[in-house]
């Protein structure tokens, strides 16, 4: 049986009803309405029910207490946080302060801890999971955050939410709960007046009174139905020489807070003081109190004027509005001596450092270091907010003389800023530090500025600006140079001068301690540039970065080593890194670089002829990235590649032509590139050749205009020479045929081994030379190239092959090869290709082949095949091997163009008819 709240049926069966169904509920109104009330009821009610209830009721004093709320509200899950992976572990931990730190914690594993335990929390068998937070806007800022992240990935949960909203505040909901990511509805539930009647059992319940009908109305009418105003105005009146008359003013302020200062003010000087502690304290403790020179009988009058309530062990409010007036009515001198008083006498480090913030307006280099430990403390704790304001307050107390800590706490704040993703903040600090100190703190502070140019995407070079200054200020020998070279050669896109900021940064930052990261992420880009640029690959310098990065991928070039393997063809090395590397994304809530990762494992199972997992990656890297606001333009270029693998020409082509007005509107030669390569690919699927020669033409100039001789993700050139074949193009052909084989030269792939045998094929056979030499090579480079690497090259070679035998009349060889063809692309789902192949398949003419075609061994394997023998089976009633039945089987695939044992037995049924 629930608790009646009096004049709040009606709103609260509309609100339970609201919490049975998908979608938050949030309850706001105005301070003193009853929105406490009317939660601390609805989640009884959820208990009463057999739900899981999840609760915070944070107040503004615990505002600046990191994870307080968060704490409150996962407690009850405390012995799932060992179940965690390891770093969302060691972060629950932290939040619960259930163990030690010995490393900083990043704010996003505390998200994701969040996110896990609330996953884990909605599938426990409870007939529902409330997560609910009573007067969200003063929630600290990292559990703010932590939640927000958890609430919006997490379904299945009820949530709960109140916030007091009175006339002229901001629209925001909290929590980011009106987003409807998912699909559900926020659903609100404002808290109406109490009308008199109901104000009658509030003044009876609560303080024993019971007042006329006209007075009553009067009342009502002046607190404007509100029951937590009504019950001041109504001990005010208690508190006059004689009960006011019909023509008598009420003693109604304008607002709560003149009522309730009046109340203090007529308190004795002591209680006065007690009750102004308590509301400066994040949580008011007798024994605080006590120290601070509070007696028991001090607390006697706010308590029996309503202001609070005495327990055991500490002071509570009775209602927020009451804390936060008397903190209001605090005159400025009196507050700052009181926070001395506090900050003399309590024993938490982090509280002593919060009151000595406050109560501190000259210099002063003790309480400076102390504020400065304190904000280290909290970002190791993962509230890089709160520490950054610590770092800032730090500085605002550091003697001016002592120019290199002020430089370093102000430093330490702008990062804090980029830390917490507050990206605006990190940028203007970090400027104004640069303008302010000189050296190091300076290059720093610089370097700091092109990070958060570099991770927010602006315009131009703006990273690469940045970070060129910050080298000019910082000495050419140090470690710290070495830094900002690393950087400089991820931030460049021109490939010698990334190269010589690689070489730079290894040599500076070789054989130094701490810097490992650094200098791994330093070799993989050195390796790699000097590839672009057409270099012997020192892989060696690849395998060295690899030793030392160890289980820890060097986060500056992460992905380098999966994209190099990408472009080798070796999917399967490529996929296991990304892959490995996703599972630690997920594990510490690094949203950014998880949509990263999936976009390139998208382009890995494209190029694998995995479609359906390249779909399912490139559809998560969307949906990621529209959370993120990346701009959309990796996922959606590679959908549109996908779609043009796929025959959906009409899509990617949209696609292409508005990457390429983006390209321009930009001047981003990144989106052109890969936008001119879309382009191409589409109009060469439709059979525009003229159309794909000029894209690739455009593409090869972006190319060479930026120093790139091997473009290791850019696999054009055979597509740029059947384009050029197609359009007429022959001495352009030719010519992209010597580029084509002196990137084979240098670096050997199978695409390009098994492009440069297509091209010669292609080219031979346009210019009138006998194809049947460069046949046999295509035929030796497709057999070279397993099954399972690149299957849509390997087809696109039978379906050139057939080309070139119909062209040169050789009826039987060209149909094989293109029913092979037909076969594969349509395996692979290659809609458009199929279709071309088809197109040419139906100009040979002639009569499909027949098993006459088929030797005698490969007849009588097919026909035993067919009928369902396994090749065990086949391979003991003929007397040869597994492998010999296997051989065979190969060959009468090729040869009746199916690709699957099921299409046998119709294929030689289809062959026997015609014979």
């Amino acid at each position: 049986m629930r608790h009646a709240i009096v004049g709040r049926d009606e709103v609260f069966d509309r609100a339970w009803q609201r919490l049975g169904r998908p979608g938050p509920v949030l309850v706001e109104g105005p301070a003193g309405i009853g929105k406490s009330e009317l939660w601390r009821t609805l989640v009884a009610q959820a208990a009463q029910a057999g739900w899981l209830v999840l609760s915070c009721a944070p107040t503004e004093a615990e505002a600046e207490l990191p994870y307080a709320a968060l704490a409150d509200l996962l407690r009850p899950l405390a012995d799932r946080v060992a179940a965690l992976p390891e770093p969302q572990r060691t972060a629950a931990e932290v939040v619960l302060l259930a163990g030690d730190v010995h490393e900083a914690v990043d704010v996003r594993v505390v998200g994701a801890a969040t996110r896990s335990l609330l996953e884990a929390a909605a599938q426990d068998g409870h007939p529902a999971t409330l997560v609910a937070v009573d007067d969200a806007p003063w929630l600290d800022r990292p559990s703010e955050r932590a939640l927000r992240y958890a609430l919006r990935r997490v379904a299945g949960l009820s949530v709960l939410v109140s916030r007091r909203r009175g006339r002229g505040d901001p629209e925001s909901v909290p929590l980011g709960l009106d987003d409807g990511r998912d699909g559900s509805r926020l659903d609100r539930v404002e808290l109406p007046p109490l009308d008199v009647g109901a104000l009658h059992h509030v003044l009876r319940d609560q303080l024993g009174v019971t007042l006329t009908r006209p007075m009553l109305v009067r009342v009502a009418r002046e607190a404007e139905g509100n029951p937590l105003l009504t019950i001041e105005v109504v001990r005010a009146m208690q508190r006059l020489p004689r009960h006011p008359s019909p023509g008598d003013d009420l003693p109604v302020a304008a607002s709560m807070h003149h009522l309730l200062a009046d109340v203090v003010a007529g308190l004795s000087p002591a209680s006065r003081d007690a009750v102004r502690l308590a509301a400066l304290l994040t949580v008011p403790t007798l024994v605080d109190l006590t120290a601070a020179g509070v007696s028991a009988t001090a607390l006697d009058a706010p308590e029996e004027a309503g202001l609070i309530v005495v327990t055991p062990t500490g002071v509570r409010f009775t209602h927020p509005v009451h804390a936060a007036a008397v903190r209001a009515g605090i005159p400025p001198g009196v507050r700052r001596r009181l926070h001395r008083r506090l900050a003399d006498l309590v024993a938490d480090p982090d509280e002593r450092a919060r009151h000595l913030a406050l109560c501190t307006t000259e210099p002063d280099p003790a309480v400076a270091d102390t504020l400065a430990a304190a904000a280290e403390r909290w970002h190791s704790r993962g509230a890089p907010d709160l520490a950054a304001d610590l770092h800032d307050r730090a500085g605002q107390l550091t003697p001016a003389d002592d120019q290199v800590r002020l430089g370093r706490r102000r430093l330490a704040a702008a990062r804090c800023r980029l830390d917490s993703g507050d990206l605006p903040a990190a940028r203007q600090a970090a400027e104004a530090v640069a303008a302010d100190f000189p050296g190091d703190v300076r290059a720093e502070s610089l370097l700091l500025r092109a990070v958060v140019a570099w991770s927010s995407g602006e315009a131009g070079q703006a990273a690469v600006e940045f970070g060129t200054r910050a080298l000019a200020a910082a000495r050419p020998d140090s470690a710290l140079a070495g830094r900002i070279h690393a950087h400089l050669a991820v931030f460049n896109d021109h490939t010698e001068p990334a190269r010589a900021h690689a070489e730079a940064a290894a040599a500076l930052l070789d054989g130094r301690d701490g810097e490992h990261d650094l200098l791994a992420a330093a070799l993989v880009l050195l390796f790699f540039q000097e590839v672009r640029l057409g270099r012997a690959p020192r892989t060696d310098l690849l395998e060295r970065a690899l030793t030392l990065e160890g289980d820890e991928p060097a986060w500056l070039a992460s992905t380098v080593p999966a994209i190099w393997w990408k472009s080798m063809d070796d999917a399967e090395r490529a996929r296991s890194r990304l892959h490995r590397m996703l599972g630690r994304a997920e594990a510490r809530g690094d949203e950014p670089l998880q949509h990263e990762l999936l976009t390139h494992l998208g382009e890995a199972e494209l190029l694998a002829g995995r479609w359906d997992e390249a779909e399912r990656h490139i559809a998560a890297a969307r949906d990621l990235g529209d959370q993120l606001g990346s701009g959309l333009v990796a996922e959606t270029w590679l959908a549109a590649l996908l779609d043009a693998h796929r025959g959906r020409l009409d899509e990617a082509a949209r696609v292409a032509e508005s990457g390429l007005r983006l390209a321009e509107d930009l001047d981003d030669d990144w989106c052109r590139r890969i936008h001119q390569q879309l382009a191409g690919f589409v109009a060469l699927s439709a059979g525009r050749m003229a159309e794909a020669a000029a894209a690739y033409t455009a593409l090869a100039a972006t190319i060479d205009a930026r120093g790139l001789v091997e473009p290791l993700s850019m696999r054009f050139e055979p597509d740029w020479i059947e384009a050029c074949v197609g359009a007429g193009e022959l001495d352009r052909a030719g010519a992209v045929l010597e580029r084509l084989n002196a990137r084979h030269r240098r670096l050997p792939r199978p695409w390009t081994t098994l492009g440069a045998a297509r091209a010669r094929v292609l080219l031979d056979s346009a210019t009138g030379q006998d194809p049947g030499p460069a046949l046999d090579a295509l035929a030796a480079a497709r057999d070279a190239v397993p099954p399972d690497v690149l299957p849509l090259d390997r087809a696109r070679c039978l379906f050139v092959a057939g080309m070139a035998h119909r062209r040169s009349r050789r009826k039987l060889p060209a149909r094989q090869a293109l029913e092979t063809a037909v076969a594969e692309f349509s395996a692979i789902g290659a809609a458009a290709f199929a279709e071309r192949a088809r197109a040419e398949l139906a100009r040979v003419g002639g009569r499909a082949p027949t098993p006459r075609h088929l030797t005698p061994t490969e007849e009588r394997v097919a026909r035993l095949a067919a009928r369902g023998r396994t090749n065990r089976a086949i391979a003991d009633e003929l007397f040869v091997s597994p492998k010999t039945v296997e051989a065979n089987l190969a060959r009468v695939y090729r040869k009746l163009g199916i690709s699957t044992r099921a299409e046998l037995g119709a294929a030689m049924t289809r062959a026997d008819s015609q014979a």
